[in-house]
């Protein structure tokens, strides 16, 4: 069962930040040369689709992180006194922060506050979150102090 945690887990994660990357360095410049009309309905189009296929992939994302996660409960009840532990830890608080900053996110949506400059910034933070994730994944196995 943890092996089909891990894969499935590893899969969503890059359907995540494949699609966070293609928004920040492919999208975002690739839209410049549009017309004010085109990027607004290819915006609006993106927006649309990457919501209702990153619903589900954030479901199993995280579902199968809290499964796998707590097959390490051991670990994770002392994260001082192991390096697996802690990094594991520091990778629940990178991800607590992304669900925080989609809470961010949803309260400008709904007060009308979020700006392009707003939106970029959060897809560049949430990218950057993940990529600390995947290098503190691989470290969780290799780094021992």
């Amino acid at each position: 069962m943890y092996g089909l945690l891990l894969i499935t887990h590893l899969l969503a994660a890059i359907a995540f930040i494949g699609t966070l990357f293609f928004e920040v360095f492919i999208w975002h410049a690739a839209r410049r040369p549009l017309s004010q009309a085109a990027r607004e309905g290819a915006d609006q189009a993106i927006a649309q689709r990457s919501r209702h296929v990153l619903h589900g992939v954030v479901l199993v994302l995280y579902g199968a992180g809290i499964a796998l996660a707590w097959q390490h409960r051991g670990a994770l009840s002392q994260p001082l006194s192991n390096s697996f532990g802690l990094l594991l830890s520091l990778k629940i608080l990178l991800a607590l922060s992304i669900v925080g900053h989609y809470v961010w996110l949803a309260y400008w949506l709904k007060s009308g506050r979020l700006t392009p400059n707003r939106a970029c910034w959060l897809r560049r933070s949430i990218l950057g979150h993940m990529v600390l994730i995947v290098v503190l994944a691989k470290a969780m196995f290799y780094w021992q102090f």
